[in-house]
């Protein structure tokens, strides 16, 4: 476990970092690109996961990224700090996965928990909104994009990257979600987003 102030240290020179661009500090979960398809839009396998998630209210859900927050910085049963990584993905939860009574799909949030982590077992939230989310490896669709990620641009780039599959006679087999490797305050050309789907493996 990092000393608090080392960690809080390494935490803020890794923001300040990507405000300009630079993740080359930050883990990210491993995939293989296993096709490319016009319009830049990547076919990828991506590993089994570990990851911290959280419902959300809306998009862009400040409380719902402090949740996660402080549950890396501590707030867990180990009181253990985890190191940050990227991306943060929000996406959707599966009706049939939540209970009724919720009325339809739920958004989350996740945080990908570094790998040492995952293998090593992560730390118990503690906080009853905060869970443990274990992912199976899967293929998806990957478009990525620079700029402010607000609604109007997801919407953009997800219909784009639905026409490539449709034309490619690629079937979706969930629902899209957002990929943002940058905090909100980075340069908007130089951020990195992305919109996935998952799809079916191979044709």
């Amino acid at each position: 476990m990092l000393d608090k102030a080392l960690y809080y240290a390494l935490t803020f020179a890794e923001s300040a970092l990507s405000v300009v661009g630079i993740r080359a500090t930050y883990e990210q979960p491993r995939y293989e690109v296993v096709e490319r398809l016009p319009r830049d839009v990547e076919i990828r396998r991506y590993e089994p996961r570990v990851a911290v998630e959280t419902d959300m209210a809306g998009a862009g859900d400040a409380e719902a990224f402090r949740r996660l927050f402080r549950y890396i910085t501590g707030t867990n049963g180990g009181d253990d700090r985890v190191a940050m990584t990227v991306p943060v993905e929000q996406g959707t939860r599966i009706a049939m996965t939540v209970p009724v009574e919720q009325g339809g799909d739920l958004r989350i949030m996740r945080f990908f928990l570094p790998a040492a982590v995952a293998k090593a077992g992560p730390p118990v939230p503690t906080e009853p909104k905060v869970r443990i989310a274990r992912l199976p490896a899967a293929t998806y669709a990957a478009l990525r994009f620079s700029g402010t990620l607000d609604a109007r641009a997801r919407e953009k780039r997800e219909a784009v990257l639905r026409q490539v599959l449709a034309k490619v006679a690629r079937e979706p087999t969930g629902p899209s979600s957002v990929l943002s490797y940058d905090p909100p305050f980075a340069i908007p050309f130089l951020r990195r987003n992305e919109i996935v789907i998952p799809v079916a493996e191979g044709r």
